[in-house]
């Protein structure tokens, strides 16, 4: 297909010309806390309080894994309160990086993304040995992104990162009618990004989004290397206090069981 000439173009047609070719994603999103709420019920990104995904897959051509752990734990960024998520990864086992993302969703269901306090871990010494990618909103000029739309369609493009030479992650939105198996099972109109970053020309990725659960798969498609990670099992543990009154009250019943013993003794 021969591409058409821009030669004779005034100003205005080449400003439209190159809106129209290369579309860029919004920059800042402006917070306001009493636009955010304390669930965050994104279908496509759902994050339940105790529950952990786990992942295994490839980097690298390295076995790998993944536990995305969503805590009790939250963080005032911005004046929103978000949700705290404990990430970790590992490869043949060992633990190699750390990560603790903020996470919280507004009252039109977009879920935001508001940094990360990553620690990359020697898996020889398992000491720390860089914080590299870390970030926070609001700080040193980073913005919050976000990670996943209320109501995403094709051809969507949005920043997920904005941390100037820091973490600057975009997606753009493929289909939302993809069908896709994984270990935990299969699913129909499954959400497909391709997610890249500016600071990794020529890498990018692949991930899929399943309704209900979140993510579920995803692979490098641009870059050297083998790369992929699939979900292989959903946990949920109940919360620490939940579990504090159920032991109150089991211990409850069995001191009236150690009380009532004596009288059933002498009746």
């Amino acid at each position: 297909m021969r591409t058409p000439s821009v030669a004779g173009l005034s100003p205005l047609g080449l400003l439209v010309l190159f809106l129209v070719v290369a579309p860029s994603p919004a920059h800042a999103i402006a917070i306001n806390p009493d636009d955010f709420v304390s669930d965050i019920d994104n279908p496509f990104f759902p994050l339940v309080p105790g529950t952990t995904f786990s992942y295994q897959g490839i980097s690298d051509g390295t076995p790998s894994s993944n536990e995305f752990f969503v805590t009790f734990d939250t963080k005032l960024i911005l004046g929103v309160t978000t949700t705290v998520v404990h990430d970790r990864a590992f490869e043949e086992g060992e633990l190699v990086e750390d990560t603790f993302d903020w996470f919280a969703q507004d009252k039109f269901g977009n879920v935001i993304y508001f940094g990360e306090d990553s620690t990359e871990i020697d898996p020889d010494t398992g000491l720390p040995i860089s914080k590299h990618g870390s970030w926070e909103a609001g700080v040193d000029g980073a913005e919050a992104g976000f990670i996943m739309k209320a109501n995403p369609f094709v051809g969507d493009l949005y920043h997920q990162e904005l941390a100037p030479g820091v973490a600057e992650d975009q997606a753009e939105v493929l289909s939302l009618t993809e069908f896709l198996c994984v270990p935990v099972g299969c699913f129909n109109n499954v959400l497909l990004t391709k997610e890249f970053s500016l600071l990794e020309p020529g890498i990018a990725e692949h991930k899929y989004y399943a309704s209900g659960v979140g993510f579920i798969f995803g692979e490098r498609v641009e870059g050297e290397g083998e790369e992929f990670t699939e979900l292989v099992g959903i946990g949920v543990v109940p919360e620490p206090s939940t579990v504090l009154l159920l032991g109150m009250g089991l211990g409850g019943l069995l001191g009236a069981g150690r009380r009532r013993r004596p009288q059933h003794a002498e009746s």
